[in-house]
């Protein structure tokens, strides 16, 4: 059932003497309570963003929290995403589902839905006599239906915060009194609602305009310690609904209750306008500090007195690969030193690998050897060269346990990182191992394709997907992945909508719907390290779902440094939407440049990208993402090209994305990821090939920013 129908109650006066009792009451026990340390919770309010119900408020949620919110208030459904990436910005994405309005090409059958953007940024942080204060802009860049802006201010007394402000546009439809802005000039005095079509257009000229209304309320975190009371004063007056939507106020005193149902579910509910019931519940995560338990094995226990006769190496290379993470490829004795040639793939602490890898060297090398040196490559090129001496060792030479502490080992001195040369053999050389390990790789998970922010609501469709590879030398290897349709609700599949530019993405609803059996990848692909500071990487094949083609991509990526720049170019022509072997007639050639910089804040990423995309339109892309400390990383891109008008609804493209660690919800260490895109609509502007690889992830040794948390105390907590 799509809408809840509630009775309509006409406020009394007793309702608010009841009310006024209870402040009262509440007033009068906490001017005689001691003080009680501890952090008051936030929740999402009807539409998203830390708020009371419908009514923002200046606190943030902790840093790294995502949040979903689903809330139903007549004729409204609201589906809300929320995510804190620093402690002093907020973004959400609403979708409102408008019960009573018919989306104009559905035959009467859908019901209207409207997107928008919101940011929320922290001005002043609450101190003892100085409250919090917040600046926050909604439905920005979308169609301006629920657009607004608001000032807000909140403080807190013991159990209660309370919070006022001034909302603009939307929040303050009911125009209490003149713009204070009115005096910077009389553009401020009246608000112009230009609502887009499209949506995706900022009217900076709106922002701040017209007559604003004050709100503001209370909540009333109760000592039943998962129940939360709130109580608030709208400053809309609903009489300038979207859509020509006007709905009744009786009163603009709105009350509601929160239920912290365990750490990741609030059940709500309220009673809003006087006469309108609101339920609805959010789910909240934390990307900030999700960890899970680790059942690795053991690192290995080092011998009394090292190894001095010959070894079997090819066991030693399996002892790295199966307990330090390290898949080896060559082992070399030279003077004091091994070099150890390999892939780290199993920790996300490259120090914890090394430091595992230090006792397993320890226990087969003879007692000449003082060094290990750790040669890193990805895709068959070397990246650095890590250098540990044999020291790090506890004094206890049959130690059992894990190891707690190296007091006797200064790593930042005694570890040596520098970038990997060709390394050219030498006359003293003694190969111990060489070996390109197992040639052929495979695995079976579930996928999940889908296209959500059309007319016809979620698309999903859930794949049993296999991928397979084969490595044909260091360099060279064959990738492809099948993908099986379980089960999806593709029957909802109706409206295709138009497209003014080459359908390059838009066609995704085909391409789901007629794909039961797909290769959705076979390509092979080719590196090499073109000098000490470049990189290239050749591909062909069927590179993705709607385009096969091939390219390749040049890096220039200098060790241990913020700034790298990248050029991808390639031919691609348009696959059938059985995404078998068939091609379509549409073919063309893409390419971007981009310059990827590590801000060295908060482990931020800006990628800025140039070029011409598969649509065939001019322009660029800024990328901005951000890595928690858990290896969660989430980011958000837009794109805008010369397609302008064409591009249709949602005006231009943009999205957020997650890159998870796999091994957040596996008692396992990996270095595998899972990725998640979302973007409001799919459109065929600004569209990007997809990658299979990526040198600028493959390159990811080259940077050292987060190679010393296997040292401090990260390998063996």
């Amino acid at each position: 059932m799509r809408q809840l129908v509630v009775p309509v109650i006409r406020p009394n006066h007793n309702l608010r003497r009841v009310w006024l009792g209870v402040a009262a009451a509440l007033v009068t026990h906490y001017a005689t309570a001691a003080p009680r340390d501890y952090t008051l919770p936030v929740f999402q309010g009807d539409r998203g963003g830390v708020g009371l119900l419908q009514t923002p408020t200046a606190r943030m949620a902790p840093t790294g929290r995502l949040s979903f919110t689903l809330d139903q208030v007549d004729p409204y459904t609201n589906y809300a995403f929320s995510v804190q990436p620093l402690d002093w910005l907020e973004f959400g994405i609403r979708y409102t589902q408008i019960g009573n309005r018919n989306f104009t090409a559905s035959d009467g059958e859908l019901d209207f839905l409207d997107k928008g953007f919101k940011f929320k940024l922290a001005l002043v942080d609450e101190r003892r006599f100085v409250p919090a204060v917040a600046l926050g802009l909604q439905d920005i860049g979308g169609t301006g239906q629920f657009g607004g802006e608001y000032l807000v201010a909140n403080k807190r007394w013991y159990n209660l915060d309370f919070s006022v402000g001034l909302g603009w546009g939307y929040l303050g439809s009911r125009g209490d009194f003149a713009n204070p802005f009115g005096v910077l000039g009389e553009r401020y005095d009246d608000r112009i609602n230009r609502r887009s079509a499209n949506g995706g257009e900022f009217n900076f000229k709106e922002l701040f305009t017209g007559r604003p209304s004050l709100f503001g309320g209370v909540q009333y975190h109760t000592p039943f310690e998962p129940l939360t009371l709130q109580l608030e004063y709208d400053g809309n007056d609903y009489q300038s609904e979207p859509l020509d939507n006007p709905q009744e106020q009786d009163s603009p005193i709105n009350v509601g209750l929160r239920y912290q149902a365990g750490d990741n579910v609030v059940l709500s509910a309220a009673w809003e306008r006087g006469n309108t019931a609101m339920l609805g519940a959010t789910l909240q995560l934390n990307l900030a500090d999700i960890t899970q338990i680790k059942n690795d094995p053991p690192p290995v226990p080092p011998k009394a007195t090292p190894n001095a006769q010959a070894r079997d190496w090819s066991s030693v290379a399996d002892t790295l690969e199966s307990n330090a993470g390290i898949s080896t490829s060559k082992i070399v004795r030279r003077g004091r030193s091994l070099y150890i040639t390999g892939q780290s793939t199993r920790y996300r602490d490259v120090g914890q690998a090394e430091l595992r890898a230090n006792r397993i060297l320890h226990n087969a090398a003879d007692p000449a050897v003082e060094t290990f040196r750790y040669r890193l490559t990805e895709g068959g090129m070397a990246m650095r060269e890590d250098s540990l001496p044999r020291a790090p060792l506890p004094h206890e030479p049959l130690l059992t346990s894990p190891l707690s502490s190296f007091s006797d080992f200064d790593y930042r001195h005694d570890v040596v990182s520098r970038a990997a040369d060709a390394q050219a053999p030498s006359a003293n050389d003694e190969v111990l191992y060489d070996s390109l390990g197992d040639r052929f790789s495979w695995s079976l998970t579930p996928d999940l394709a889908q296209n959500f922010g059309g007319p016809d609501g979620y698309l999903y469709k859930v794949l049993a997907r296999l991928d397979a590879g084969f490595r044909t030398d260091r360099h060279g290897f064959f990738t492809g992945t099948l993908g099986y349709s379980v089960f999806d609700n593709l029957d909802k599949f109706d409206t295709p909508g138009s497209s003014q530019l080459p359908r390059v993405r838009s066609f995704i609803g085909q391409y789901l719907d007629q794909t039961d059996l797909g290769i959705y990848n076979l390509q092979y692909t080719r590196t090499a390290r073109l000098s000490d500071n470049w990189f290239g990487m050749a591909y062909a094949g069927l590179l993705e779902q709607m385009f096969a083609g091939g390219g390749g991509q040049v890096l220039y990526r200098p060790f241990n440094s913020r700034l790298a720049f990248g050029v991808d170019a390639a031919w691609v022509r348009q696959r059938e939407f059985d995404t078998q072997f068939g091609l379509r007639d549409y073919s063309t050639w893409t390419g971007l440049a981009t310059m990827y910089y590590d801000t060295g804040f908060k482990d931020i990423l800006a990628k800025v990208s140039a070029g011409r995309y598969l649509a065939k339109d001019l322009g660029a892309t800024l990328d901005v993402s951000r890595e928690f400390d858990s290896g969660v990383r989430l980011g958000a891109f837009a794109t805008m090209t010369d397609a302008g008008d064409k591009f249709g609804e949602g005006s231009f493209d943009k999205g957020v994305y997650l890159s998870i660690p796999l091994d957040l919800f596996f008692t396992e260490s990996s270095r595998r990821r899972a990725s998640v895109t979302y973007r409001p609509l799919t459109r065929d502007g600004g569209a990007r090939l997809g990658h299979r690889f990526d040198l600028y992830n493959m390159t990811q040794a080259r940077n050292l920013d987060n190679y010393w948390q296997g040292f401090d105390g990260g390998a063996y907590r």
